[in-house]
C-alpha cells in the first residue's frame, strides 16, 4: 500500500464524508452507491469515472489507514460502508467539511469554500473559516497558495493525497502530519505486511457476507413461522 493515499481513495473517503451530511438517510453506502457518488458531474473537480472494481480496491486501502470501514445494517444483506476520517484525524465537524470539499473540488478561495461547504456544515463569516483553515494548516493537512497575480484570494489545498500540490506556500516548520491521528508515526517492526493486511480484509469481508446472508435465512424463516 502506498505511503500516501492516492486521488481515487481521497475522492471514495471524501463521497463518504458528504453523503452522510447530505443523505443522512441512506448512509452507510454500498459499493455502487460511492461509485456514482465518485463519478457524479455537480461538486467535483475533476470529474472522473471510476468502475467499481477501482472504488473496491480503494475502500480495502482506506480500510487498511483506518479511514473506512465495512458495515451493514441489521436485516441489510448489501455491504455497505462508512468513514472514520474524523476519529482517524482527529478533526471536528467544521474542519472535517471544510477537508472534504478541498477533497472533492482541489484548491479554492475562502469564499468559495464557504459557499460550498453550507450543505455540509454552515459557517457563520469568512473569519470562521480562516480560523477552520488556520488550524488545519497548523496541523499539516491543508496548505495556502501564494496569491496570484489579479486575484483578491488567497487559495487553499487540502495535502493528505492524491495529485499534490506545486508552488504553494509551506505551512510553518513542524513535524509531518501523522495522518491515523495519533502520536507522532514511529515505525514498528511487527507490523502485518500489505499482503497479510489484504487477506485479512478479504476473510473479513467473506464473514460479514456469509452473516448477512444467514440473517437473511432466519428473517425468512420467521417470516414463514408467523413469527
Amino acid at each position: 500500500m502506498p505511503a500516501e493515499p492516492d486521488a481515487v481513495e481521497i475522492r471514495v473517503v471524501a463521497c463518504l464524508v458528504e453523503k452522510q451530511r447530505t443523505t443522512p438517510d441512506v448512509y452507510p453506502l454500498s459499493l455502487n452507491a460511492i461509485r456514482l457518488a465518485c463519478n457524479q458531474s455537480t461538486n467535483r473537480d475533476p470529474v472522473v469515472d471510476y468502475d467499481e472494481q477501482t472504488v473496491s480496491d480503494a475502500l480495502r486501502r482506506t480500510a487498511l489507514r483506518g479511514w473506512t470501514r465495512l458495515t451493514s445494517g441489521a436485516g441489510s444483506r448489501a455491504r455497505k460502508y462508512r468513514h472514520l476520517l474524523d476519529d482517524a484525524l482527529s478533526v471536528d465537524s467544521g474542519e472535517l467539511a471544510v477537508l472534504a470539499v478541498l477533497m472533492l473540488r482541489g484548491a479554492q478561495t475562502p469564499g468559495e469554500l464557504k459557499q460550498r461547504t453550507e450543505r455540509l456544515e454552515g459557517f457563520a463569516d469568512l473569519g470562521a473559516m480562516n480560523e477552520v483553515l488556520d488550524r488545519l494548516i497548523e496541523r499539516g493537512y491543508v496548505i495556502r497558495h501564494p496569491r496570484r497575480p489579479g486575484q483578491k484570494e488567497e487559495r487553499y489545498e487540502q495535502v493528505l493525497g492524491g495529485d499534490g500540490a506545486e508552488g504553494a506556500e509551506p505551512a510553518p516548520s513542524q513535524p509531518a502530519a501523522d495522518l491515523s491521528g495519533g502520536e507522532p508515526f514511529v515505525e514498528v517492526t511487527d507490523t502485518p505486511s500489505p499482503s497479510q493486511a489484504e487477506g485479512e480484509m478479504a476473510r473479513l469481508d467473506r464473514l460479514e457476507a456469509d452473516l448477512l446472508e444467514l440473517k437473511g435465512e432466519i428473517a425468512r424463516l420467521r417470516e414463514a413461522l408467523g413469527d
